[in-house]
């Protein structure tokens, strides 16, 4: 089976929040850092990470495009763009935060918008500020036989540690791509120019906070 570890990786002048993504052939395939490290927090002595990462990961079902965002980058929806605009088909997502309604709904967001789908772990309970409920989305929402939508959450765990299985059918999610309206479907970057210019003073923003 492939397999994330998270470390607290050496780099130069400080650590770095990664995830490291060996194959089935421990081969391997992705180093991950995380981008949105938590300035606010202990985080604020870690080095980021410089961007997002997509590969082709061997499966026995076949290929499939991973990409990882770390905890707190699932806060901004532009590290699941980019990494769906990459190719990523699932989204591995380590956290060590508490996952309650909204975190989760964040989640669920997520893989709805990008048409991708979200594995999270979790730590459970007895880890400070955790209560476990890792979780799957495949982000399917709809299915030619269903009148409405469908609860694309196909796992979620409960607070305590162990092992939870989730069947991604990805040949559906595929066909899902293929057909619907979301992802990098009718998009228009050229109205996005915003999102990028730091040279703008945001009216809302928290200027002893913002990032240039």
């Amino acid at each position: 089976m492939a397999i994330g570890i998270t470390l607290l990786e050496a780099y130069e002048k400080a650590p770095r929040n990664t995830l490291v993504l060996f194959d089935r052939y421990g081969k391997r395939k992705m180093i991950y850092s995380k981008v949105h490290t938590c300035d606010f927090g202990a985080e604020k002595n870690l080095t980021p990470g410089d961007n997002f990462y997509v590969t082709d990961l061997n499966t026995a079902c076949g290929d499939i495009k991973v990409g990882a965002m770390i905890c707190y980058d699932r806060e901004f929806p532009e590290s699941a763009r980019i990494l769906m605009l990459k190719g990523a088909e699932l989204i591995l997502v380590p956290n060590a935060c508490p996952m309650e309604i909204n975190r989760l709904s964040q989640l669920r967001a997520r893989a709805y918008e990008n048409m991708t789908a979200i594995a999270t772990c979790n730590y459970p309970k007895d880890v400070p500020d955790c209560n476990g409920n890792s979780s799957v989305f495949d982000g399917v929402a709809y299915l030619p036989e269903m009148s409405g939508s469908r609860d694309t959450c196909i796992l979620k765990a409960d607070e305590k540690e162990g092992i939870f299985i989730a069947e991604l059918d990805l040949e559906q999610l595929r066909r899902y791509r293929e057909s619907e309206v979301h992802g990098n479907a009718y998009r228009h970057p050229e109205k996005y120019t915003l999102l990028t210019d730091t040279n703008i003073e945001y009216p809302f923003i928290r200027q002893d906070r913002r990032n240039v």
